[in-house]
């Protein structure tokens, strides 16, 4: 079965967004544990840690809820403030995971901020080792690839080869997370099968599939090579409906958590966008997926086409 979902809000409550995810026939999800925009953060309270866990048991999320960094960090900041207050955050998340349970923590690489990517490197690689040694669990850290803005760390897959071997040691703490509207925006072209096989057969040799534990599926609102991050609706973007369809022929690459990180406007839905992976993956989802999918497209009236494709 594929494994598709969206980011879902913790709003009322962080098991809320298992609820959510639910509700929008997911099979995989991603949350912030905590507000994404801000420094602070609340501890987690221990009847909202077990609602948690009991619900991602009950709806079978288990091993397939991912949690993100939140946006101020930059663990390769040169500015030392900045630093010290983004390798607190990593650690606290580590910490925030294990309690909640969640195998998997994206982290941005961050930017060198003119620096150099050397000087960003040592910064990023030494946060790793700090935040492993200061926390010793099983939440597996992914290294999500940019796209490609200016000062950025990790948009090429030489960079992240780079980084992967200085973190040497780490295999089993450490990973990837795919990000195809990143790649793309950094130079990598998947709106053609051509151009998919080149970035498979690339990102194989330096980093390998094998290494990488989610995939962030998203649509990119800018050419390839444009270094804008982006994001748009599933096949309504510059990667397109067929180059969704020869990514998504890769085993390696469909087996995997796919999480949407796509808009919610008038246009389509997280349900929308959800059933357009499905469609475009060639796989017939279950009944009881369909079943939510028809319940939450008739709230908003915009996502009942593609759901119709499977009936």
């Amino acid at each position: 079965m594929l494994r598709v979902g969206v980011h879902t809000s913790i709003s009322g409550g962080v098991d809320k967004s298992v609820d959510r995810a639910y509700h929008l026939g997911c099979t995989a999800f991603q949350i912030f544990t905590r507000n994404p925009r801000g420094w602070k953060m609340a501890p987690l309270r221990e009847e909202e840690k077990a609602l948690y866990r009991s619900k991602v048991e009950r709806y079978g999320f288990n091993g397939f809820n991912v949690a993100h960094m939140p946006y101020l960090p930059n663990l390769s900041s040169p500015k030392d403030d900045i630093y010290e207050k983004s390798l607190n955050t990593f650690i606290n998340e580590l910490i925030r995971c294990e309690e909640l349970g969640i195998p998997y923590l994206v982290i941005h690489l961050g930017s060198h901020m003119g620096s150099g990517f050397d000087r960003g490197k040592k910064r990023l690689v030494d946060a790793i080792y700090k935040a492993v040694e200061e926390v010793d669990n099983n939440v597996r850290i992914l290294l999500e690839n940019m796209a490609g803005q200016k000062n950025n760390m990790g948009s090429r897959f030489e960079d992240l080869k780079t980084l992967y071997n200085e973190l040497s040691g780490l295999e089993d703490r450490i990973g990837f997370c795919f990000d195809t509207a990143h790649a793309f925006s950094a130079g990598y072209d998947l709106k053609i099968k051509s151009g998919v096989k080149t970035t498979v057969e690339e990102f194989d040799s330096l980093v390998g599939w094998d290494n990488v534990f989610v995939i962030h599926l998203n649509d990119s609102k800018h050419e390839v090579g444009s270094g804008r991050d982006h994001h748009e609706h599933i096949g309504m973007g510059y990667i397109g409906e067929k180059g969704f369809k020869y990514l998504l022929e890769y085993p390696f690459i469909k087996d995997k958590p796919l999480i949407l990180e796509t808009p919610v406007d008038e246009r389509r839905g997280d349900v929308g966008n959800i059933a357009m992976v499905w469609l475009l993956a060639g796989e017939d989802p279950p009944s009881n997926l369909i079943e939510r999918w028809l319940k939450t497209a008739s709230e908003d009236g915009i996502d009942i086409k593609i759901i119709k494709s499977f009936l």
